[in-house]
């Protein structure tokens, strides 16, 4: 089930905030330095690349980026930087690793006012159970349903709110996709 992304892009106007979630892109399945220090692999590498120039198509370059410390995770971001450049402010939390869903809610409470596109850039079961959370009861039952598998690596959950980040709460967004890295080809 392919999302066309000139569709969502025509979506998300109509909102004055913007939450993207993202799982790191394809990592090696291990490392001498454990689960935090694994690197990704070279479909890793094409996945975060596809993924920053199919968001920056849709004029989605996140203004804020909060990203897990995890190597995995700072080397997607290290890949999609080269394509948004140094538009968004970005900060590297070792919660997104280790501190589950409340990782992410917390993230919002820190965000100013005038960022209109923020990205979360996390982990698995985290970045999905979130995004369950914070999708409005209005939320499409289908997309809900692609949610409950969980987020693909590159994998993106696409919000939208009238209201500033610092006030969302659970069931807060309407959800207006929930794309694969293949989306973007």
């Amino acid at each position: 089930m392919g999302v066309n992304p000139n569709k969502v892009a025509k979506r998300v106007k109509g909102y004055d905030h913007i939450l993207i979630i993202m799982r790191h892109a394809k990592a090696e399945p291990f490392s001498s330095e454990g689960d935090y220090g694994r690197g990704l692999t070279s479909k890793g590498l094409k996945q975060a690349k596809k993924v920053a120039k199919g968001l920056d198509a849709m004029k989605l370059t996140p203004d804020v980026i909060a990203c897990s410390a995890a190597a995995r995770a700072r080397q997607t971001l290290a890949k999609m930087l080269k394509t948004f450049g140094d538009k968004p402010k970005v900060d590297y939390h070792q919660s997104l690793y280790e501190g589950g869903m409340q990782s992410v809610f917390d993230e919002l409470t820190h965000v100013k006012d005038k960022a209109r596109v923020l990205m979360v850039l996390g982990h698995e079961p985290t970045v999905s159970i979130a995004s369950q959370w914070l999708a409005s009861s209005e939320s499409d039952p289908e997309r809900l349903d692609l949610l409950n598998l969980g987020l693909q690596t590159a994998g993106v959950v696409i919000f939208g709110s009238d209201k500033p980040f610092k006030q969302w709460q659970v069931h807060s967004g309407d959800l207006l996709a929930v794309m694969s890295a293949s989306d973007f080809d």
